[in-house]
């Protein structure tokens, strides 16, 4: 079975451009794994559901592919868009 952390996965699916900000946002506790909240070195598995909050939007992705692709178009297939909605204030 393979597995990928979730700040190494948050980068190359490029739902965030850069590790070390896909690091802070897991620290800060902005993202949700199955429902719970996630550490950055969550390690994560085909099926699992991430929750992200950025700002005042929240995304909702089922994990689709671990296989880190060199082609910033094929960064998408790693994922699969659930729900996309803005954050209540």
């Amino acid at each position: 079975m393979k597995i990928m952390r979730l700040d190494k996965y948050l980068k190359v699916s490029r739902l965030i451009k850069r590790r070390t900000l896909a690091k802070e946002v897991a620290s800060a506790e902005r993202v949700y794994v199955n429902g719970s909240i996630a550490k950055p070195s969550k390690e994560l598995k085909i099926g699992d559901t991430l929750t992200i909050e950025f700002g005042t939007k929240i995304v909702k992705v089922k994990v689709v592919s671990l296989e880190a692709s060199i082609k910033k178009e094929d960064a998408s297939n790693m994922y699969e868009l659930l729900e996309e909605s803005k954050k209540e204030l």
